[in-house]
């Protein structure tokens, strides 16, 4: 085996090529060598030892491997699979070279993965084409990639920074509220959260921001801090009604780049038990009584930012000892299941009270089923699930 090369003197990423020829036939290698020899930005390398080409391919990190077909040792074709095993190599664009055009080879060539097929030797013109072609292409996949990388880093980032502003458990004597939060993979704009107002008021809510992304994550922040850091006086926060008008007049989708988000907003009256609540389009909170019986805490108004000058209107209903609340996003009931087919918000409900919600913990059970029938961990969606209990 011998290797020759020739400097780049081209500094642009794109445009530097490496080019890898595999071929027993030394006459080839110098042939292919003077062809890129011409061009100032090809660096070019020979390998006629076809045991060796994988290992020198993974070493000099080639940009275009020109792969002779018919070799002693390892067959070209049989190369072409061992390319695309390797870690390395398994998206290096792949140039066959054969002395003949025959298209039962060239199929079973395309069919083992690569990219291109050529008699050889083609005109210098043509092959350098070919090689800059496939080499650019590689290079701007290996850059896409790279950016894809970053961008999945900052949104593991960014859930992690969401998942840290989530309150801990309320744990009192005459409720308990707790919740959990799973991010997906794009991440989106779920949030909840719980605050007592007074010593006999307790508000929980939750948002659901239309949308994935770092943009809808932070509008639900934004959201989530105007309800805990000043942004409502105490009387407007008892008065759940209130409190959704206001957001829907704050966060106009008009000015927040087409967003908009459900939402569920309730108050605990601790010493009554009665729960006042205002919905905004978000799926209805689901109550299991000690007694097996089930109600539902609808939520009737818009999604908030849609309808310009909406009134939200309160709720009321009142609780009783051994009631559990459960609020939700809707990652946890739009699943796709393995065979295509969408686990929809009937079939959540059917579960929830058949298992989930008589589950001694509902949130675990919910996410372990759910799991299990879409066949991995990772939702499509956020998923938030918030259990309040009254002992």
């Amino acid at each position: 085996m011998s290797t020759s090369t020739i400097a780049s003197s081209d500094s642009s990423t794109l445009d530097r090529v490496v080019v890898l020829l595999v071929d027993d036939q030394a006459m080839i290698g110098e042939a292919v060598r003077r062809i890129c020899a011409t061009q100032p930005n090809i660096e070019y390398h020979f390998c006629a030892d076809s045991t060796q080409a994988v290992e020198m391919a993974t070493r000099i990190a080639p940009t275009v491997i020109l792969q002779d077909l018919v070799m002693p040792g390892i067959d070209g074709l049989d190369l072409v699979l061992h390319y695309r095993q390797c870690e390395a190599t398994k998206l290096v664009p792949l140039i066959v070279l054969s002395s003949k055009e025959e298209a039962a080879t060239k199929a079973e060539a395309f069919a083992r993965g690569a990219n291109d097929y050529l008699v050889k030797l083609p005109d210098p013109i043509e092959i350098l084409a070919r090689i800059r072609y496939h080499s650019r292409g590689y290079r701007a996949l290996l850059e896409r990639n790279a950016a894809f990388r970053q961008l999945e880093n900052e949104l593991d980032q960014a859930g992690e920074y969401v998942q840290s502003l989530l309150p801990p458990p309320f744990l009192a004597a005459d409720v308990t509220v707790r919740g959990d939060f799973i991010p997906s993979a794009q991440l989106g704009g779920d949030f909840f959260g719980w605050r007592e107002l007074s010593p006999e008021h307790l508000a929980i809510f939750l948002i659901d921001v239309c949308g994935h992304g770092v943009g809808p994550a932070l509008l639900s922040v934004s959201v989530s801090n105007s309800l805990h850091a000043g942004g409502f006086s105490t009387e407007e926060l008892l008065a759940p009604g209130r409190v959704m008008t206001r957001l829907n007049a704050a966060f106009p989708m008009s000015q927040h780049r087409g967003m908009y988000f459900t939402g569920w907003y309730g108050v605990l009256h601790r010493p009554t038990r009665t729960m006042t609540w205002a919905g905004a389009g978000h799926p209805p909170v689901m109550v299991a009584r000690a007694n097996g019986d089930f109600l539902e805490l609808d939520s009737l108004g818009a999604p908030v930012g849609i309808v310009e000058g909406f009134e939200y209107e309160d709720s009321t209903v009142q609780l009783q000892t051994g009631d559990r609340l459960f609020l939700y996003s809707d990652g946890i009931v739009e699943i796709e299941l393995p065979d295509g087919t969408v686990w929809c918000h009937s079939d959540f409900q059917r579960f929830a009270r058949s298992d989930a919600l008589r589950a001694r913990d509902p949130l675990a059970r919910m996410l372990e089923f759910t799991r299990g029938m879409q066949g991995r961990t990772q939702y499509a969606d956020d998923v938030s699930l918030v259990e309040i209990t009254l002992p």
